[in-house]
């Protein structure tokens, strides 16, 4: 007889709650119609639901970060692993979907594009970056890469009625499926050259001298760099942004990046180790982020779509993380996660002010549209200059905080080129950052006013966060908030915790 395999499901929890929850939110669709209720509570009934596993999900990640778990769902056949990294990164994600699905209850209504598989596939799609970040085996990669891109593929073409979004989602599925067949050959070329596809295999029988490894690996990160949109594979990205409803663009501008970065950052320490930096690598990721930050940065000054111009910002920050991979130390992983975590808030809420201001089924795209908002909806025109400030990288902001380490980071690594290349770029940065707080200030409202009802959901996530930007810029680490003598959280701590045991393999 066959020997049943010894599995633990626990490090599988933050997947099976969120896959439980997106099979509820199917069935609860279908038992909520036949009860004739409305729309709108359909809607709320089905974001309670995909909020609820997510914080299922999150609280599970969390804990097992917080207690130091580190387990094989089949140590005998080892594709997963749940450890501080992988579970630090789990509960990232499930807080952005979370905060992504608060953002729906209202938008979805008056987009008019009210569906309860929006929050299925947001789910599936999140237990999918889950799969990734956590995988010590190429085959877990691609499933899990897999599983994330096809629902985000039918979710950039959501609005089925728009032809924008229609032709944004046949070219993500495109060029996405393109970037999967790179990376699952650059897999094939090191499965030839280890005989397994595992990481601990890969990292043992790679050879910097062996071609056929050098170029397998060149092939992976050129997959990767797709899914972050690095200069020059970073072509989809304004096309997709801009015809892809405003919430899909959110969760995929943050939950995309950085799944794909934490599992760059994973497969690279533990598939293949120092060696992935000996050589031409390091230059090619080091031309990478340059290029990331100069075209990111210069093309976002051009932009009059607000949509667009968060494409090419979004680029320019895949450069600056890319800052601290190519340092390739701890300080450089940790800054890496730190920038993540940074990133997932301020750009979210940034485009999370766009959903906010979304009516009569059309975003607010224009960035003329921002014109005196500040007059017209006082409290979104504050929120959104913090998320600008924050996004330019302003003293007192976390982007502050997230670009200093990134550049400390590098210059300890001796790349000073790079970090005056990052330094200069940011400066051209604050222009379009700070051209919509001028304009929310400082001139007339246009004929159009923006819809004045602001749903509870959008503000409770839009105020989560904008204080935590501001509250990370003034504490990152440890602390304690004055007056209320509230501790807050250490992410800088976090951040090199978790990096630190991923380091220890």
């Amino acid at each position: 007889m066959t020997a049943v395999p010894d599995v633990d499901l626990t490090p599988l929890a933050p997947i099976g709650f969120t896959a439980i929850a997106a099979m509820l939110v199917l069935m609860g669709e279908v038992l909520l119609t036949r009860q004739r209720l409305s729309e709108a509570r359909i809607g709320a009934a089905l974001a309670g639901i995909a909020v609820l596993g997510l914080v299922c999900a999150f609280y599970t990640a969390f804990h097992g970060f917080a207690t130091g778990t580190s387990a094989y769902f089949n140590p005998e056949n080892p594709l997963y692993r749940l450890d501080a990294f992988s579970a630090f990164v789990t509960a990232l994600l499930a807080l952005a979907s979370a905060l992504t699905c608060g953002l729906s209850v209202y938008y979805l209504r008056e987009m008019r594009v009210n569906h309860g598989e929006f929050y299925a596939l947001v789910l599936i799609a999140t237990s999918g970056m889950m799969l990734m970040v956590g995988a010590v085996d190429f085959l877990t990669v691609f499933v899990g890469l897999e599983l994330m891109s096809i629902p985000i593929y039918v979710l950039a073409g959501f609005d089925r009625r728009k032809l924008r979004s229609n032709e944004a989602a046949l070219k993500y599925l495109l060029i996405g499926s393109f970037a999967s067949a790179v990376l699952l050959y650059g897999v094939a070329l090191l499965y030839g050259v280890a005989g397994s596809t595992s990481f601990d295999d890969i990292r043992a029988a790679f050879d910097p001298a062996n071609p056929l490894a050098l170029i397998g690996l060149g092939l992976v990160l050129v997959g990767f760099a797709f899914k972050i949109s690095s200069v020059p594979f970073h072509q989809w990205t304004p096309d997709v942004y801009e015809g892809a409803p405003a919430l899909v663009t959110a969760f995929m501008s943050v939950t995309v990046k950085t799944a794909a970065f934490a599992a760059l950052l994973r497969v690279l320490t533990l598939g293949f180790g120092p060696a992935a930096f000996d050589g031409v690598l390091r230059d090619i990721l080091w031309a990478l982020a340059a290029l990331s930050m100069i075209v990111g940065n210069l093309m976002a000054v051009i932009q009059d779509n607000v949509k667009r111009l968060l494409a090419y910002s979004s680029i320019a920050h895949a450069g600056y993380v890319l800052m601290g991979v190519v340092a390739g130390s701890f300080d450089g992983y940790s800054a890496v996660l730190f920038y993540l975590c940074a990133y997932t808030f301020m750009n979210l809420g940034a485009f999370g002010v766009v959903v906010a201001l979304a009516q009569q089924g059309r975003d607010c795209e224009p960035v003329e549209s921002f014109a005196g908002l500040a007059r017209t909806r006082p409290v979104l025109a504050g929120m959104m200059a913090i998320f600008m400030l924050s996004l330019a990288g302003i003293p007192g902001t976390v982007g502050f905080i997230a670009k200093l380490g990134v550049f400390m980071a590098a210059v300890d690594a001796d790349l000073i080129g790079l970090t005056i290349v990052g330094v200069l770029t940011s400066v051209v940065s604050i222009y379009y950052y700070l051209r919509i707080p001028v304009l929310m200030y400082m001139r007339d409202p246009g004929e159009e006013a923006p819809r004045r009802d602001f749903g509870s959901a959008e503000g409770v996530v839009l105020g989560f966060c904008a204080v935590l930007v501001v509250l990370l810029g003034i504490l990152p680490g440890e602390g304690r908030l004055p007056l209320v003598d509230l501790p807050t959280p250490p992410l800088l701590e976090w951040a090199r915790h978790s990096v630190e045991l991923l380091f220890a393999g």
